[in-house]
């Protein structure tokens, strides 16, 4: 049968219309990615030199320099700082966040609950003296250290709105060999030491959760590696700010490896 012209029309428009149902969207560009590494030693990339000069001890190994460069970030702001504490962060590195930043990771917490002293304690003193200072952090972090963690990261929403904030951990420091070497602490000491780091972690998870935040458990990452290890990625004592942190395989395999696992 032959179609008259006005049918013939109809048929066409109707074809079309449903090709145009089945033909796909374009697709949308991705949103530009603006990421902000805040935080203490274990952010700024303390153990795994060469720094910058800005006396943060900030080193491009770091884990954030690293995932930014693997992510091309339309802006990178890095300000994580060695040695700081909660209050540094509200204070000090929050002036570059703005409604425009959507990604923002942070470590923080380890110095406020004294870090640095329980490792100075363990390293030079007696057993007990160790478990004391272990327990000690672990009574500040029980009492003392959510409200500083869950005013940070309201400080943080309050200055990043739009972001989506990632609080990573700390790993275990260390491995339990029955020997760490000629100066390697005593087994028991660094039982206790990884204990109160086990502590610490649950504390700053349960902050980080009620505060919306995403959480990255790096200890599973590290396990394996930590001082006394035949491979570690931590730095064991030295004479300077990088013992006991993170070195350069500690950041890349460690801690950008857990964050690429939390899908950032």
């Amino acid at each position: 049968m032959r179609l008259r012209p006005p049918l013939v029309r109809a048929v066409l428009a109707l074809t079309l219309a449903f090709t145009a149902v089945f033909v796909a969207a374009p697709a949308q560009a991705a949103p530009a990615l603006t990421y902000a590494a805040l935080g203490d030693s274990y952010s700024s990339g303390t153990g795994a030199p060469p720094y910058d000069s800005s006396g943060c001890e900030r080193s491009q190994k770091a884990y954030g320099p690293l995932w930014a460069a693997a992510n091309g970030v339309t802006s990178f702001r890095f300000a994580a700082c060695s040695g700081a504490v909660t209050a540094d962060v509200r204070n000090n590195q929050l002036s570059g966040l703005d409604a425009t930043v959507n990604r923002v990771t942070i470590t923080i917490g380890g110095n406020d609950a004294g870090f640095a002293s329980v490792l100075t304690t363990c390293q030079l003193g007696s057993d007990s003296a160790c478990a004391t200072a272990v327990n000690n952090g672990k009574t500040f972090a029980t009492n003392q250290l959510p409200a500083r963690l869950d005013q940070t990261y309201a400080a943080i929403r309050g200055r990043a709105p739009n972001a989506r904030l990632i609080v990573l951990g700390y790993p275990r420091i260390f491995e339990l060999s029955s020997s760490c070497g000629l100066f390697g602490m005593s087994l028991y000491k660094r039982t206790v030491i990884n204990q109160g780091a086990d502590h610490l972690a649950a504390v700053i998870a349960g902050r980080a959760g009620a505060a919306g935040a995403t959480y990255v458990d790096v200890r599973s990452a590290f396990a394996g590696h930590g001082v006394c290890a035949s491979s570690p990625w931590l730095n064991g004592l030295t004479l300077n700010s990088s013992a006991y942190h993170p070195n350069a395989n500690g950041y890349r395999y460690g801690y950008l490896a857990a964050l690429n696992s939390a899908g950032l």
